[in-house]
């Protein structure tokens, strides 16, 4: 995989976000130990190659809205994919 080693650390842990569970982008920050970084997650989910394979889609705003997605097929995949595994947004 190639990625910073923020990048690295940040889909590491998108991986163990269950399928049918969202978490916001400070959720992953405080999860990876970087409280303050939530921006830069986002950021870090935005260059994500891997997707959907690493979830970056089920990373959300703090405000309940979608974010981005930056797989192909953009935010109306995104939604697509969090209905798909029965979150209710």
């Amino acid at each position: 995989m190639k990625g910073t080693k923020f990048q690295l650390k940040v889909w590491k842990y998108l991986k163990t976000i269950p399928k049918g569970y969202v978490k916001t982008y400070k959720d992953v920050a405080i999860g990876i130990k970087s409280p303050k970084a939530a921006r830069a997650v986002a950021n870090a989910c935005g260059k994500n190659p891997y997707a959907p394979k690493i979830p970056c889609h089920r990373v959300i705003r703090s405000d309940g809205a979608l974010g981005g997605y930056s797989g192909r097929g953009g935010i109306k995949r995104k939604l697509r994919l969090l209905r798909s595994e029965k979150v209710d947004i």
